[in-house]
């Protein structure tokens, strides 16, 4: 019997319907997602009429080689790593077991697991095993941040790799702060995965949109299952545009929202437990009455099943949007 879904940040529509309001006059804090959408650069007009051909799909894996520095391999466009994270129990060779380091996105150990594979659930790299054909390691993890260093999964690699093992690094927060990132060596050898999220850093999670760098013959399996015009010519174009252009603006900006935020959570009093450039992870022995509160606010951020302490807050859009957020940190506990 398959898992049940899991509920992720978002579903703002759920929550109005829940708290009242309409879904446009509430603060969309749950999603780690750049809250200041980029501009868009131009699309032309075949983009939208035809079916993407070969040479819009050869502009947008050369604009993100260049742009993860990729030199051992063109990035495959795909719609969105979720469509890949489906697709991963057809690498696990039979009879292996998989290990997701965690606490981390809950999809990865669902997927495997409805597919029928055995999952371990594992707290740190020193937790894999002989056994563990597939390894996924979320870097920088989500929903706390957790960071290795790029030696240590190099390590991982290798021992994976010589065992015939796959290790999958899922960088879909590795946009702001790419220090750790090993996109450069994917399609160097085999056993090497990296997936990155495109929509995440550029507010633009509505295009679903990713990538995936790896070994060649891998991306062309994953090419075949996900099947002809797999990304959208629209897609496409964007994403050629915008990964050629200056990222560091947007950087800066996220950098600058993210020092609001965090003003507004230590001023609150809220002990910051982790977090990446694009959300904070909070520690609240009171974590569900608080999401509850903001709720009767009108403000969504995102709880965890597995840690009731936990809440995520992703960034506001401006200064207006922190002020909204503080007052209603400040009224908590107060009479309704």
């Amino acid at each position: 019997m398959s898992e049940a879904p899991i509920q992720h940040g978002g579903g703002i529509s759920a929550a109005a319907a829940r708290h009242g309001g309409r879904p446009e006059e509430w603060l969309d804090l749950s999603t780690g997602i750049n809250p200041c959408p980029v501009r868009l650069p131009p699309v032309d007009a075949a983009a939208w009429h035809r079916l993407p051909d070969q040479s819009r799909l050869s502009k947008a894996r050369l604009a993100a080689a260049t742009y993860y520095r990729s030199g051992n391999c063109l990035p495959l466009p795909v719609p969105g790593t979720q469509a890949v994270i489906q697709l991963l129990p057809r690498i696990v060779p039979p009879g292996r077991r998989a290990a997701v380091v965690s606490p981390t996105y809950g999809e990865y150990g669902r997927v495997l697991r409805n597919a029928g594979l055995a999952v371990d659930a594992i707290d740190s790299l020193e937790g894999v095993r002989d056994e563990h054909a597939l390894v996924v390691v979320v870097n920088p993890n989500n929903p706390d941040g957790r960071l290795y260093p790029s030696e240590e999964l190099l390590r991982l690699w290798r021992s994976l790799s010589e065992a015939g093992g796959t290790l999958v690094v899922d960088e879909a927060f590795a946009d702001i702060e790419p220090s750790a990132t090993l996109a450069p060596l994917a399609g160097a050898g085999k056993g090497l995965v990296v997936f990155r999220s495109f929509g995440k850093f550029f507010g633009l999670a509505g295009l679903r949109l990713g990538y995936v760098l790896g070994e060649e013959a891998l991306l062309a399996d994953i090419a075949e299952w996900l099947g002809p015009w797999a990304v959208s010519g629209p897609a496409l174009t964007i994403s050629a545009g915008l990964m050629t252009g200056d990222c560091e603006p947007i950087r800066q900006a996220i950098r600058e929202r993210k020092a609001a935020l965090d003003a507004v959570l230590q001023a609150a009093g809220l002990r910051i437990a982790g977090g990446t450039p694009l959300f904070s992870l909070v520690e609240h022995e009171q974590a569900q009455n608080l999401q509850e509160w903001l709720c009767s606010r009108h403000v969504l951020v995102r709880a965890f099943d597995y840690d009731r302490r936990w809440l995520r807050f992703g960034l506001a859009p401006d200064a207006a949007a922190d002020m909204r957020l503080a007052e209603a940190l400040a009224s908590f506990g107060s009479d309704p």
